[in-house]
């Protein structure tokens, strides 16, 4: 039988301890503990030893705990002031006793039945019992666990609590409870044979080097064997958070097919941008505060040129040169000043147009947005979106539709699409977009349309415009098998170790 010079070591040592704990073992082998653990391990798998494991619960001894000891705990020096005084005023105990123990001190006299409490003169007073001048030389069970624990450090929990229950000491933070690992190792019979029959310790080489080489002691020494499939401590290596990834690629490949990004520099929008750029009435209900955050301070910005202002001023007004009638109201450009964190990414492309584009071009936008929910397994009130257009002149209504079924089967891969007829104040026709989730059944992850020629034209573009907006981060959901959205900006440590990567 193979063995290594850790697990020879290992071995020899074992015979003649027949039964160690492990770190006596570690001492003996003069190895690290990883090494000694290895050895065990490869041994127990060659029928040579046994790792006897248990777990214990243990108590620890805290810093507060530490103190008590040395000192004594709050009610022992508070009931040795009342012993000599006979009776104290809560200030008088200030002088055995800091604010903090102060508190919880007449509730515990009282319990201990070593104090009467009454008021004299509009304070507190309390004075002390026979049961009180008799406590003073005994020692109860709480006083027993302490010294214990200053003694010996930590305990195991079954021996302190035969004298008091564990909750106790934790409610007074003398103590905290922990589980300890306890391994012993013991050699089999197989074992002991080969141990016994001679083993000889022969130093092992790890890496050839150039030196061995030369010099020609290679065909002397004895070189270290690896086992590929030994059981070793799993290691985390950094990797990229998995919704990051999934964002990475949903960009990359909206480049690749050709748009363009669009960015901004700020979170915060302006509702002109937000809603009146768009086509959206002052009036319109998704304005109110129960359906956006609105910024208390600064709460106004600037709007931008005059003349791209009044052509938006008309349309709401009247419908300007579009043919339409427009939404028939008076429209208010203080309202259209106000500040807001983005309620969606289509601002960005209101914002593009108005700068102006390539036609034909394609154009997106991943960017974070802000809307009152409910925070719930599909719902989130801080978000992301994908945004995007496509201009030009022959598109139609089907283009889009070609579009979003790609985005939902190629990216999200998604199994079954189903459109549904919708309605958004900047685009005719409107479209809803579902896709089916396994645990989830059907979910909603996008709107879409054609840009209305009342938002379009006053932005400066008078060709047929195909837009949407997707929530991407449920479109992950699908992507990354989870059924709790929540979960793409968790801090749970294992699913983000597990969490598969999108490439």
């Amino acid at each position: 039988m193979e063995l290594s010079y850790q697990e020879k070591l290992t071995l020899i040592k074992l015979r003649d301890l027949k039964k160690a704990k492990f770190e006596d073992l570690v001492k003996e082998t003069g190895l690290d503990q990883v090494a000694v653990m290895r050895a065990v391990l490869w041994l127990q798998s060659k029928g040579l030893a046994k790792l006897h494991e248990r777990q214990k619960r243990i108590v620890r001894i805290t810093e507060l705990g530490r103190k008590y000891a040395k000192i004594g705990l709050p009610e022992r020096r508070a009931l040795k002031l009342l012993v000599e005084r006979g009776k104290v005023s809560l200030d008088e105990l200030k002088e055995v006793l800091s604010e903090d123990e102060l508190k919880p001190i007449v509730g515990i006299l009282r319990r201990e039945g070593w104090a009467n409490v009454r008021k004299e003169d509009g304070k507190l007073v309390l004075e002390v019992t026979e049961k009180g001048r008799t406590a003073i030389s005994e020692e109860r069970p709480i006083d027993k666990a302490l010294k214990i624990l200053a003694e010996k450090g930590e305990v195991e929990a079954k021996e302190l609590e035969k004298l008091i229950p564990i909750k106790e000491l934790k409610s007074r933070k003398i103590g905290e409870e922990d589980t300890k690992a306890e391994r012993e190792v013991e050699i089999t019979e197989e074992g002991m044979k080969l141990a016994g029959s001679g083993l000889e310790l022969k130093e092992e080489v790890s890496v050839l080097t150039p030196e061995l080489i030369k010099s020609g002691e290679w065909r002397k020494v004895e070189f270290k064997r690896f086992n590929i499939q030994a059981p070793v401590r799993r290691v985390y290596p950094g990797k990229k958070q998995p919704y990051r990834v999934f964002l990475d690629k949903i960009r990359r490949k909206l480049i690749e097919m050709g748009f363009i990004e669009m960015t901004a520099e700020s979170l915060i929008e302006t509702q002109f941008w937000n809603f009146d750029a768009l086509f959206q009435p002052q009036n319109h209900p998704a304005r109110d505060w129960t359906d956006t955050y609105q910024l208390k301070y600064p709460k106004y910005g600037s709007l931008p040129d005059e003349e791209l202002v009044e052509k938006v001023r008309a349309s709401h007004e009247h419908g300007w040169t579009t043919g339409s009638r427009g939404w028939g109201y008076k429209w208010d450009p203080r309202m259209a000043m106000l500040l807001m964190p983005r309620a969606h990414a289509t601002a960005l492309s209101a914002r593009q147009l108005g700068e102006g584009v390539q036609i034909p071009g394609k154009y997106f936008a991943i960017q974070r947005v802000f809307r009152p929910d409910v925070l719930d397994r599909t719902h989130l009130i801080e978000f992301n979106q994908v945004d995007g257009f496509v201009v030009d002149e022959s598109l139609t209504f089907k283009h889009l539709l070609g579009i979003l079924k790609r985005f939902a089967v190629e990216i999200a891969g998604a199994k079954k699409v189903k459109f549904l007829p919708d309605y958004y104040p900047f685009t005719e026709p409107s479209v809803q977009m579902s896709a089916y989730h396994e645990e989830l059944g059907w979910v909603e992850f996008g709107g879409a349309g054609i840009f209305r020629e009342e938002m379009t034209k006053p932005l400066g573009i008078d060709v047929p415009v195909i837009a949407w907006g997707i929530g991407i981060d449920r479109l992950a959901m699908f992507k990354l098998g989870i059924d709790d959205i929540r979960y793409l900006f968790s801090y749970d440590l294992k699913w983000l170790r597990e969490a598969k990567l999108i490439w």
